[in-house]
């Protein structure tokens, strides 16, 4: 499977209102970034110098509060580094896909995918995760593996991948795996969850599923 089109990976191509400044201290990062030092690990989120022009890729967020609006994001072009500190995340005060806008605060700017986390989490309260990776083994299997996906023409971090992202909940393609293939984003893979450790485990287990499906070639 092949991406129609290529793409600078990490541009920020939405409208982006950013306060630089600390976050607060009783932000707790400890379990987004363990699970973020994992994906590094597993190279699905990183940085790798003959791909994606060489920029970094991949990128995990939570909700503050269940239910709430603001929501915690790894910052852009952070992938090169194994492990982050506070300072490379950013917090989301407001998202509005419709007016392609987003405000947020942080040491770091927010991920160029912060756009399709908010229309990830606008879908239902009970999402409190959401983990954008590379995965090529995964996006390649997206048929065999029944994902669902967005279409090769919508590229990512816009207004359109939001309202595509929604037109996946609306059809009910995500009722029973939260998990889908973005098409128009190579090697793409969005997983949510109520828990990061729910997407972080559903991620997991169909890339195995995908490793399976290639050690099992005829």
């Amino acid at each position: 499977m092949e991406s129609r089109f290529s793409e600078l990976e990490g541009v920020i191509k939405y409208r982006l209102d950013h306060q630089h400044a600390e976050l607060a201290a009783d932000i707790d990062i400890s379990e987004i970034n363990a699970w973020r030092s994992l994906f590094y690990r597993l190279r699905l989120i990183g940085q790798i110098a003959e791909k994606y022009a060489g920029l970094g890729f991949g990128n995990i967020s939570r909700r503050l509060v269940p239910g709430g609006q603001e929501f915690l994001i790894s910052g852009t072009q952070t992938g090169h580094l194994p492990v982050l500190n506070k300072q490379h995340y950013a917090l989301i005060a407001t998202a509005s896909p419709e007016r392609n806008a987003i405000k947020s605060r942080g040491l770091s700017q927010p991920s160029s995918e912060a756009l399709t986390h908010a229309s990830v989490y606008r879908q239902h309260p009970s999402i409190t995760a959401v983990i954008h990776v590379h995965c090529p083994e995964l996006w390649v299997q997206t048929v065999r593996l029944n994902l669902a996906c967005t279409a090769a023409d919508v590229p990512y971090g816009t207004p359109e991948m939001a309202s595509a992202v929604a037109g996946l909940f609306a059809s009910g393609k995500l009722q029973q795996t939260g998990l889908f293939s973005m098409l128009g984003h190579e090697d793409g893979i969005v997983a949510f969850g109520a828990t990061l450790t729910e997407a972080s485990c559903l991620l997991v287990e169909h890339l195995a599923k995908a490793i399976a499906i290639e050690q099992n070639r005829p």
